[in-house]
Parts: C-alpha cells; sequence; structure tokens
C-alpha cells in the first residue's frame, strides 16, 4: 500500500502541473476564440497576438507616439478611469515595458530586535514627497498568489541583492521552492 501511494502521488506531482498548465492554455484560446465566433479552434488568438504585435509596430512609430501620449492625456483627466488606466499602465510597464521597477532585488530586516528578512525589489528611492528621507519603498511579492505589499522601510534595513531580478521574483512566487 506505500508503495501505491508513493507511485500515486508520483504521478500528481508529474500530472497536476502539466493538466493545469494545459487546461488554462485551452480556456485562454477559448475564450479569445469565443470573442471572434471563429469556427477554426485558436485562429482567434492568432488574430490577438498579431493585432498586439502591429498595435506595438504602430505605437513604436514617432508619429503615433503623439496619439498614445493624447490618449493618455485624456485618460489622465476623467476620473475614475484615470486611476484604473495608470494603475494597470504602470503594472504593465513594471514587468515588460522601458521603466521596469522590479529590477533591484533586495533583502529587508524586518526590525532591528529580529534576524527575520523578506526579500524584495526597491521601487522608489526618494520618498521625499511624503516627508520621509531615509527611507525607500520596497514591494514584496506574495508566494502563489498576484498580490503583494509595499512597505516604507528605512534605507539601514536595505541589503542589495547580488542576483537577477527574475530569479529572487521566481523565488519569491514559489514560496522559495524554485531556483
Amino acid at each position: 500500500m506505500k508503495q501505491i501511494t508513493k507511485y500515486f502521488l508520483q504521478g500528481l506531482i508529474v500530472i497536476l502541473p502539466t493538466t493545469a498548465t494545459v487546461y488554462l492554455l485551452y480556456f485562454l484560446f477559448v475564450k479569445i476564440d469565443s470573442l471572434f465566433n471563429f469556427q477554426i479552434p485558436g485562429i482567434g488568438f492568432i488574430i490577438t497576438i498579431a493585432i498586439i504585435i502591429a498595435t506595438g509596430v504602430v505605437a513604436s512609430n514617432f508619429l503615433t507616439r503623439r496619439a498614445i501620449s493624447f490618449m493618455d492625456e485624456v485618460f489622465g483627466k476623467l476620473p475614475l478611469v484615470k486611476i484604473i488606466y495608470h494603475a494597470i499602465k504602470d503594472l504593465v510597464e513594471a514587468f515588460v515595458g522601458d521603466k521596469k521597477k522590479f529590477n533591484r532585488p533586495v533583502l529587508i530586516k524586518v526590525s532591528k530586535e529580529s534576524n527575520i528578512e523578506l526579500f524584495g525589489f526597491i521601487t522608489e528611492d526618494d520618498l521625499s514627497y511624503f516627508g520621509e528621507l531615509e527611507k525607500v519603498a520596497v514591494y514584496i511579492p506574495q508566494s502563489y498568489n498576484f498580490a503583494g505589499n509595499l512597505f516604507v522601510v528605512p534605507k539601514e534595513n536595505i541589503k542589495v541583492l547580488d542576483a537577477g531580478a527574475k530569479e529572487v521574483m521566481t523565488f519569491i512566487v514559489s514560496g522559495g521552492l524554485s531556483k
């Protein structure tokens, strides 16, 4: 019975991540295809990817940058819309834009009395507009979650890591299981 249980658990380790990944990809394909109502599976997904790439090409053009800047201004003036638009835009740019924010991994000491430290990323060095001259903003992602917390930490509690941001983020999000 112990051997059967061992084989069962090993099977779960292989099947669950594979099945979940395939299902999520399938779900994404089906959802996008249902938006376009095409009969050929996957064509809606391909068209969506093509539209995103074409938008990126057009957005890189000197002439269209002004239109995008105008759109930013319009969305920036509309109540409620500006909060949603800028929050999503800042989040996307933090991961994939030119202004990547999660590129300085650090360890923060929770308190002087404790040896507990947290992995995070410095997102802002200058907090003078809040009256905090000797502190920095550190984002602490949560494991197995798409959330996190922003801490304002004294600079002396920060230890800059000699590690890649991608590796640190993977380590944090996996709960310390991935290296």
